[in-house]
């Protein structure tokens, strides 16, 4: 089992980039697929960005592509979101998440507790 430390969550601008990270205390961290999520008080969780195991194939949300970078470095047991051109919108509560590389594309098994991510206008 993989726990899950998302940081970089702050306060920011519209149009300011911001970067966070997901620390994986786990020296198995290249076994599983990973991904971001976030969540606004009242809906429901969303898919935000997803890597694969060897640091080739990611996925990203419609409304996030070609302004958020997801990567990995498994030498750190670390996740990264590169966050550019910020819009209110994005205002969220950011979650990592980890899937054994076995599983289905939307089994995530283990979760961090998330970061909060303000964007104001």
């Amino acid at each position: 089992q993989v726990s899950l430390v998302e940081s970089g969550g702050r306060v920011v601008q519209v149009g300011d980039s911001l970067s966070l990270s997901c620390a994986a205390s786990e020296h198995t961290f290249s076994w599983y697929d990973m991904g971001w999520f976030r969540q606004v008080p009242g809906k429901e969780r969303q898919f935000v960005a997803a890597i694969s195991w060897i640091n080739v194939v990611t996925y990203y949300l419609e409304a996030v592509k070609g302004r958020f970078t997801i990567s990995r470095d498994n030498a750190k047991n670390t996740l990264y979101l590169q966050m550019n051109d910020l819009k209110p919108e994005d205002t969220a509560v950011y979650y990592c998440a980890a899937k054994e590389r076995w599983k289905s594309a939307d089994d995530y098994s283990y979760w961090g507790r998330g970061t909060q991510v303000t964007v104001s206008s």
